[in-house]
């Protein structure tokens, strides 16, 4: 490690010095609570037990569960020895969860038992795992490791630019990208989620979203890095979360739509106190912020950012300037740019750039995909968007070659859905496209043409969706037309089927 290099392990080394016995992390489903002393311990134990089996620096390890202390510590353990994590979304398809683990070949993996049968039933076609590990005692693989102090652990060489994670994007053209995260990227973006929203000790964070989530992860990195109280659940419920939310003192937390709308209705419902809920970052309508804000009295951060920015780009509180997305966090340059290069002025409409530290280190293995994305020196997040006189960024949309669609905070490209609705033998073509949704934001509609004399029902396609990619991928919407307008040359006209049939229903 050199002089001027800092990891994620640094930062746990040091907690436990500065920090000691206060509490880092409240388990919720087991009532257990861990110090930072004892984390710094389970770390160390963790990490000298990977390295007994043969991790070495540079390998994979990955994991499938939903939240749970083991799953942070391992992040802690692999950051000590130079260990890159691959966290899978349990919410995929098998198929799509077998893709992701042979995309990046880890040698290693630590499953919850819920979904042991998932690695289990398809080992035969992750040749690349060498060893498997229930995340609990007695599990459907080898035990946990054994958390006891070692005195003889000894940490690797890890610089700042080392790899750190690789968090897989959504589908574009039917195959998701591993986006590689290094220790400096996501350290930085735990900086500045501190500063901005003046994290510190004092504060409890409530660990709703998953880890496998840029989000989930950098919210827990950054309340770790504060010295902040994690609050730990293994998946959101609303009820359970304005409970904890009054019974620990929660004081922030990240929100997609319709995660803070839910909980306050359940609040209400159930009498329990959100007034300690003084500060909430993320993605949501207008109505449920200025709720929160009255009813509450916290106060709402927007922002833009996307996995391949460390999840942030900007970052202000709601009432600077209500619609925008916030202004740029300080370490990092955002510009808008034309299709040649070009850097354009306030007001006028472009495509969404970034440079900096927080900008990832490029694509798992995608070469190509890497020279297009940091083209002109610059990263390009494939979003569209202006800046005002004040600079604050105002998002428009995906460009017409990455279009995306983002319900609840997950992202969809149209290109994998309509590639599965077309596997359906009754479908002759099919457009998919984002429209407004009350509950998720933004629904995923499905146009379709049958082939003569088909016939289809709306639900079973919805479900022949659900069957074959991760269900929060397949439409909401589903429209049977005559006929899909068409280009000169065949293809779909996008623009004019989301014209004619750009609402919900």
């Amino acid at each position: 490690m050199g002089l001027r290099d800092l990891t994620f392990y640094d930062v746990i080394n040091q907690n436990a010095l500065t920090f000691k016995g206060k509490t880092a992390w409240y388990e919720v489903d087991t009532g257990k609570e861990y110090t930072f002393k004892e984390f710094k311990a389970n770390v160390d134990a963790l990490a000298y037990h990977l390295k007994r089996v043969g991790a070495k620096k540079g390998d994979r390890l990955c994991i499938l569960s939903k939240n749970c202390y083991e799953y942070f510590l391992l992040y802690g353990a692999c950051s000590a020895i130079g260990v890159i994590v691959l966290p899978l979304n349990w919410r995929l398809s098998e198929g799509e969860i077998v893709f992701n683990i042979n995309d990046c070949t880890p040698k290693f993996c630590f499953v919850s038992e819920e979904y042991a049968n998932t690695i289990k039933n398809n080992l035969d076609k992750l040749p690349s795992l060498e060893k498997c590990f229930s995340l609990q005692k007695d599990g459907t693989f080898e035990s946990f490791p054994d958390l006891s102090p070692v005195d003889s652990f000894q940490e690797e060489d890890v610089s700042s630019d080392d790899g750190f994670v690789i968090i897989h994007t959504a589908a574009v053209e039917g195959r998701p990208r591993g986006a590689v995260l290094s220790q400096e990227n996501m350290l930085t973006s735990s900086i500045h989620f501190c500063y901005h929203c003046e994290l510190t000790w004092r504060d409890v964070h409530l660990n709703l979203l998953p880890l496998f989530h840029v989000g989930g992860l950098s919210m827990a990195m950054s309340s770790f890095h504060a010295g902040a109280l994690n609050v730990n659940m293994s998946k959101f419920d609303a009820e359970l979360a304005a409970r904890l939310i009054d019974e620990k003192n929660v004081s922030f937390m990240f929100d997609f739509s319709p995660i803070l709308s839910s909980l306050m209705d359940k609040a209400k419902e159930k009498n329990y106190n959100l007034k300690s809920l003084k500060k909430v970052i993320g993605l949501e309508n207008k109505e449920t912020i200025e709720r929160y804000q009255k009813d509450i009295g916290g106060r709402f951060y927007v922002m833009y950012g996307q996995t391949e920015t460390s999840c942030l780009a900007t970052l202000s509180p709601y009432d600077d300037r209500p619609g925008s997305a916030g202004r740029p966090i300080p370490l990092s340059q955002v510009r808008i740019m034309d299709d040649h290069g070009r850097f354009l002025g306030p007001g006028e409409i472009g495509e969404i750039v970034m440079k900096g530290p927080m900008v990832f280190q490029g694509y798992w293995n995608l070469t190509q995909d890497n020279e297009k994305t940091f083209k002109y020196g610059w990263h390009h997040t494939g979003d569209v968007g202006r800046f005002d006189e004040d600079g604050y960024l105002w998002y428009e949309g995906r460009k017409a070659d990455k279009e995306l669609i983002k319900p609840g905070g997950e992202n969809v490209y149209p290109a994998e859905v309509e590639r599965v609705i077309s596997e359906h033998p009754e479908v002759e073509k099919v457009v998919v496209f984002g429209v407004p949704d009350p509950k998720w934001k933004e629904g995923i509609k499905a146009v379709c043409q049958l082939r003569d004399g088909a016939s289809l029902d709306e639900k079973e396609l919805i479900e022949f969706v659900g069957q074959r990619i991760a269900r929060y991928k397949k439409p909401q919407y589903v429209q049977f037309v005559k006929e899909i307008p068409l280009l000169p040359d065949g293809s779909p006209d996008r623009a004019e089927v989301k014209k004619r049939y750009g609402g919900g229903s």
